[in-house]
């Protein structure tokens, strides 16, 4: 097999870790995963990670010889029962806690911004302290220098670099065990489990959400930098559940049409399956129509994606599909 034929093999891997390969792609994958012990390795892998996930569990067409993969595939505990809108932050920490293994060796590996693989880690021990000290779980950091009364983005911004820097002063085993913990207390907390806690509303990162879409907020923003991890090593990291999926689709969308106001030219906006909602002002006709696939807008509004390079759907007047794609864009701080 020539190597442009094993890129394309690896790449139908997170397809085949959810059951959706059509018959000729399953009839070209099968013999390949019974002879490559690389991608044999590398599918076990995310299928462990889609178990973590607490997604679709597939299972293997009969006569297929699984091989290598039988010891692998075994069932795995799941992440911690919680609330539904806890959900999606607990299969994010164990999608990444799933992956971490593969980091052995390579913490120096170049990520995403300027941030190492350890850099990217100590990131998320920063981004989930917000909402940890809000439901009193213990800080595993030192406390922030930074001047109250500084706007919320600069002060993001300077607590994670500060943050960072501290952890790259230790081992990277020790800030995933600070990560892990802090990410396991929060799931412990009451807010986790019970939905009339969460609905409180509180102000974390210029954001004034109910603590359950903070949760939900969490759980965005750990998936997308597992999926960070996973590109810089060369690993497919399967997408949130279908389920999870909608969530943060709609939480993005809130978010989205608060930041676009009342008063942008009005587009009709859908992602693939779901429902449609008129993003803009409310006293206009629409003016165009826009439609993205769900993973697609999540990437765009986590910063994944250039407004101009996101696949999609459109039709109508251009500039106010670009001023939606633009606008969506900018809310990332991820």
């Amino acid at each position: 097999m020539t190597d442009d034929e094993h890129e394309a093999v690896r790449d139908l891997l997170a397809a085949w870790a959810f059951g959706a390969l059509d018959p000729a792609e399953e009839e070209t994958l099968a013999p390949h995963l019974a002879e490559c012990e690389s991608c044999a390795a590398q599918a076990a892998r995310l299928r462990e990670t889609v178990r973590l996930l607490d997604g679709p569990e597939p299972s293997a067409p009969a006569g297929r010889n699984n091989g290598a993969l039988s010891l692998a595939l075994r069932a795995r505990p799941t992440g911690p029962r919680v609330a539904a809108h806890a959900a999606p932050y607990a299969a994010a920490v164990a999608g990444l806690k799933a992956l971490l293994p593969e980091l052995e060796g390579r913490w120096t590996t170049p990520v995403v911004h300027d941030w190492d693989a350890h850099a990217t880690v100590a990131h998320l021990l920063a981004a989930d302290e917000h909402l940890a000290g809000e439901l009193g779980v213990d800080a595993r950091v030192p406390p922030s220098r930074i001047e109250e009364g500084t706007h919320w983005e600069d002060a993001w911004n300077r607590r994670s670099a500060d943050v960072i820097a501290h952890e790259h002063g230790r081992t990277p085993e020790e800030t995933v065990a600070d990560w892990a913990a802090q990410a396991d207390a929060l799931l412990a907390t009451a807010q986790a489990h019970d939905p009339e806690l969460a609905a409180r509303a509180v102000t974390l990162m210029g954001m004034r959400l109910p603590v359950a879409d903070h949760f939900l907020v969490r759980g965005f923003e750990t998936w997308i930098h597992t999926d960070d991890l996973g590109r810089a090593l060369g690993l497919a990291v399967p997408p949130p559940p279908p389920e999870h999926l909608e969530r943060l689709v709609r939480l993005a969308v809130r978010v989205l049409g608060l930041a676009l106001g009342p008063t942008a030219p009005p587009v009709l906006f859908s992602v693939t399956g779901d429902e449609e909602w008129v993003l803009g002002s409310a006293d206009e006709p629409v003016q165009a129509e826009l439609t993205l696939d769900p993973y697609d807008f999540c990437l765009l509004v986590g910063g994944r994606y250039a407004p101009e390079t996101v696949p999609r759907g459109q039709n109508g007047d251009a500039a106010a599909v670009r001023n939606v794609l633009e606008r969506a864009a900018s809310l990332s701080w991820l």
